[in-house]
């Protein structure tokens, strides 16, 4: 994931990663990496686990990352945190060092750091194994704690039948990257780009993910015919010399809108309950109708019932398409995520029953071992 948001920055120039380091159990999994230096990738617990993983175990995970959190802060000590606007702290929760180490990372960023500390949590498909669902399970609840924010993957609702596993999360990072690119590179000023009307920059960001709890996101495009470039004809007039239709471009916003809060979400949840919400509508300039985007963001405050409901437009151009994406803060109703509660309820009650059988077992063997004693 973190290697396809440095593609993404490579590919569109967006520089919305300051500095980047990944840090596992697992050498295997960090020689994987194409894009970050070897000096960004840390390998910890080797003492422990001589870098072969903690095997799936997430408190091992979480006692390795407290015992090397300083070598883990030497890393973070080469970014240039004064040009940053928040940490976010990505993490695979169906494994033992993302499920554990994770919430560890978030709550030492958050002691040290005055900036924001997100976190982005992968959730496990359901046939990716019991172990990796209840990881995820306890994991959730001590992530969304740490941080103060935290948006959520579901790989359950992204993977297609039939794809193997490296085909479907190279796809599905992919997505999910270039979300969460628009997103961060809204209000991002680049020499030479239009100016937007209505600036979505990082404090709105920061506004409607405050107050914490889980978010997921949608999004949307539709392919258009870039104009070109020049005075206020260019404004005007498409390639093809017509006039921009201005209700034709509302209704295409408004539609945009509809399909990125209806649509396929980063995570699936009901819409209606929402806390907060922002909209960014990116875009060559002449498509970005502002009666649309504002009757889109009025639509956002319909269906989720909040009032606060930002919105905004992002002017770019090299993408050939306009799109709508929805940030929804503080999701309430979130199916997979009652799911994974039960889950870990229920886990939590077969261990003390467990231990409870395993202690019982235990006492009937050392007394068969006393009457054997007693026969010789």
């Amino acid at each position: 994931m973190v290697d396809e948001f440095l593609a993404y920055d490579a590919r569109t120039g967006a520089d919305i990663v300051r500095g980047a380091i990944a840090v596992n159990t697992a050498k295997a999994d960090l020689r994987g990496l194409d894009r970050l230096p070897e000096h960004r990738r840390i390998l910890i617990g080797q003492a422990r686990v001589k870098g072969h993983g903690v095997g799936a175990d997430n408190e091992m995970g979480a006692e390795i990352a407290e015992e090397d959190i300083d070598e883990i802060q030497g890393a973070l000590d080469s970014v240039p945190v004064h040009e940053i606007d928040a940490f976010l702290v990505v993490a695979g929760l169906g494994g033992g060092t993302g499920s554990g180490g994770a919430p560890v990372i978030a709550r030492h960023l958050k002691r040290i750091h005055t900036e924001p500390v997100y976190g982005l949590g992968i959730l496990p498909g359901s046939d990716e194994g019991g172990i990796y669902t209840l990881n995820a399970a306890r994991s959730l609840k001590t992530f969304v704690d740490e941080v103060d924010n935290l948006m959520l993957f579901d790989n359950d609702a992204w993977r297609r039948s039939g794809e193997s596993v490296g085909e479907g999360f190279d796809a599905i990072n992919k997505e999910l990257v270039h979300r969460f690119g628009v997103l961060f590179s809204a209000g991002e000023v680049v020499p030479g780009s239009d100016v937007a009307e209505s600036v979505v920059d990082s404090s709105e960001i920061i506004n409607t993910l405050k107050g914490g709890g889980i978010s997921s996101l949608g999004y949307a495009d539709v392919e258009v015919d870039e104009p070109e470039r020049g005075g206020l004809l260019s404004r005007l007039r498409g390639n093809s010399g017509s006039e921009i239709d201005s209700t034709e471009t509302t209704n295409r916003v408004t539609s945009l809108v509809r399909k990125a809060t209806l649509g396929r979400l980063t995570l699936p949840c009901e819409v209606k309950g929402t806390e907060r919400a922002l909209l960014v509508v990116a875009g060559p300039s002449e498509y970005l109708n502002r009666k649309g985007i504002e009757h889109g963001r009025k639509w956002l405050e319909e269906q989720t019932g909040s009032m606060e409901v930002r919105g905004g437009d992002y002017p770019r151009r090299g993408e050939g398409t306009v799109a709508a994406l929805v940030l929804l803060g503080g999701v309430t109703n979130v199916p997979r995520v009652k799911e994974l509660q039960q889950i870990a309820i229920e886990a939590q009650q077969n261990i003390g029953e467990i231990t409870d059988e395993s202690e019982g077992r235990f006492s009937e063997l050392m007394d068969s071992d006393g009457e054997l004693e007693s026969l010789f």
